[in-house]
């Protein structure tokens, strides 16, 4: 049995409709690519996944180690090829953290995260340079690349 599962249905044009655990999220292109603009694209998606994996293993690294964050942001850039097939070749994750916070206890749960685990930018590391900051309280104090151990060597 596989561990994850998706369904996804074609809408028309360039407008598909995923489900997921009774999620329904919206992908589409802009207009000029053929779309509608309904939604976001596979690899807009890609980046809240990027994010969004990260960010969950920080607040649980910066829970785990007493601390008080208050409000965590994140901004994705990424660039890519020009040829097919057009994949990420450089990703920059910012981490926007407040609270009273430990700022090297924050610098190691990101520096955590990008190392053991966070799944998703794992994979995206790959094919892909991740670089990282890390602000807290408003001031840049840490940067880095995402450099996973490859749990298969």
């Amino acid at each position: 049995m596989s561990d994850m599962k998706d369904h996804l249905k074609w809408m028309g044009g360039m407008h598909f409709e995923c489900d997921m655990r009774g999620f329904k999220i919206q992908m589409d292109t802009a207009h000029e690519m053929g779309g509608t603009n309904l939604g976001p694209t596979p690899k807009e998606l890609l980046m809240h996944a990027m994010a969004g994996c990260t960010a969950m293993d920080v607040v649980s690294i910066l829970k785990k180690m007493h601390q008080d964050l208050q409000t965590l942001e994140m901004n994705v850039e990424v660039d890519k090829n020009k040829t097919h097939p057009i994949h990420f070749v450089k990703a920059k994750l910012t981490y926007i953290l407040k609270g009273n916070l430990d700022t090297e206890k924050a610098k190691q749960a990101v520096e955590h995260s990008l190392t053991k685990y966070c799944g998703v930018n794992y994979m995206i590391s790959k094919i892909c340079k991740i670089s990282y900051v890390v602000n807290v309280n408003g001031e840049d104090t840490a940067t880095g690349f995402a450099s996973f151990i490859d749990p298969q060597d």
